[in-house]
């Protein structure tokens, strides 16, 4: 059996209709909030709105704080840019998260999951590494990072 699918989006720049449409289009069943606080100041975007918005849309809301950016390392990265560094405490961090790693796995078997972030590209995001850490465990297949239109 083939492995599944991932799919990642941030919402930086992103409307929140035009966010929706891309979950939408991609096929996405459940959004996956990677986010340590799932809160923004982006209208939208807060854990019960979104929630409560993809609901409307058919599709349901996972927040796996486990899998957030540890406060520190996101504070650091908000500082200097350096996604070297974030990478690698990052991957420090997800080393010690097997649980919420098996959960999101069992979520994608069973779902169309997409892994939600702020930042717009998924090369600069933790999203990113979370799902090549997925497919060394064999959990998922592909990845496909959507990128929504900007407001």
């Amino acid at each position: 059996m083939t492995a599944p699918t991932l799919w990642t989006i941030g919402y930086e720049d992103a409307e929140l209709p035009a966010f929706l449409d891309a979950l939408k289009a991609a096929g996405v069943t459940m959004l996956v909030d990677t986010r340590e606080r799932a809160q923004s100041r982006r209208r939208g975007y807060s854990k019960t709105a979104l929630g409560q918005a993809l609901a409307e849309q058919g599709m349901s809301y996972r927040h796996l704080r486990a899998l957030g950016t540890p406060p520190a390392l996101r504070k650091a990265y908000q500082l200097d840019k350096n996604f070297a560094a974030l990478k690698a405490g990052y991957t420090l961090h997800l080393a010690t998260q097997g649980e919420a790693l098996d959960e999101l796995g069992a979520l994608a078997a069973r779902e169309r999951v997409a892994l939600l972030c702020y930042e717009r590209e998924a090369g600069a995001c933790h999203r990113s590494l979370i799902a090549g850490r997925l497919q060394a465990l064999g959990w998922v297949g592909d990845v496909v990072d959507l990128v929504s239109p900007r407001r």
